[in-house]
């Protein structure tokens, strides 16, 4: 499809999608954030110190404890080390938002960040070229402010797959989703060697199982949590073995 197509398609399907993005919002249940701890220490071996941080799936939503969620099931992921960890994550959360958040953070140094990031992005439109400028913003903080050297970049979801969105919205917010995670892939690729090294880890949406999200039909459930902290944990493992 040419770019002039699926603009007019969009064009033409936005009034309709709108309609759908606002019941949407009225009926999908405003799930809380996992409850528990943001910070902490756990295991014996090497010092590993990492932060993690993002939207409403780093912050937990979808199961009740930290402990399901991405954060605490990536602790688990990441026996072996003395793990000093730092969850700074909230619902809603652009990549605007995570920047601002980061700049106001005392500096502290970390050896590896998790970037939960682009769900929001998608869903409030930000222009692509916008988005891809913060991200980079957001990789020279982590790297000039905290010291990163390994930045490990979650792709943007398979919103097309997500229960809780009706069609057309699923199948145009699907695509837009795939445009940023391909545009993130090809940013990284591009970026000057020297600098801290990106990992853009994107997600398998042909092992993704709608049935085992939470119930809201958007966010992860425990299962999705502990899959994608093996992910997450697996590429950690390489880099700092």
């Amino acid at each position: 499809m040419s770019p002039l197509t699926s603009l007019a398609l969009r064009l033409a399907l936005a009034p309709i999608c709108l309609m759908q993005g606002m019941m949407v919002r009225r009926k999908v249940q405003r799930l809380p954030e996992a409850v528990g701890p943001r910070q902490g220490q756990s295991g014996a071996g090497p010092v590993l110190r990492l932060l993690i941080m993002g939207e409403s799936s780093a912050a937990g939503v979808g199961v009740v404890h930290q402990d399901d969620a991405l954060a605490g099931q990536l602790v688990a992921a990441l026996g072996g080390y003395d793990l000093r960890w730092h969850l700074e994550a909230r619902t809603g959360a652009t990549t605007a938002h995570a920047l601002a958040g980061l700049r106001a953070l005392p500096p502290t140094p970390f050896d590896a960040a998790v970037v939960v990031l682009g769900v929001n992005d998608v869903i409030r439109q930000v222009p692509l070229r916008r988005w891809l400028a913060e991200q980079r913003a957001l990789w020279e903080v982590l790297e000039s402010r905290f010291g990163l050297r390994h930045i490990y970049l979650s792709g943007v979801p398979p919103l097309g797959r997500f229960p809780a969105l009706p069609q057309p919205l699923r199948a145009l917010l699907g695509a837009r989703a795939r445009l940023f995670d391909t545009a993130l892939a090809a940013e990284v690729a591009r970026r000057p060697s020297g600098q801290a090294v990106l990992h853009p880890l994107p997600f398998d949406t042909d092992t993704l199982n709608p049935a085992l999200m939470a119930v809201d039909g958007f966010h992860p459930g425990r299962e999705i949590y502990r899959d994608w902290a093996g992910l997450i944990a697996g590429a950690i493992r390489a880099d700092f073995a």
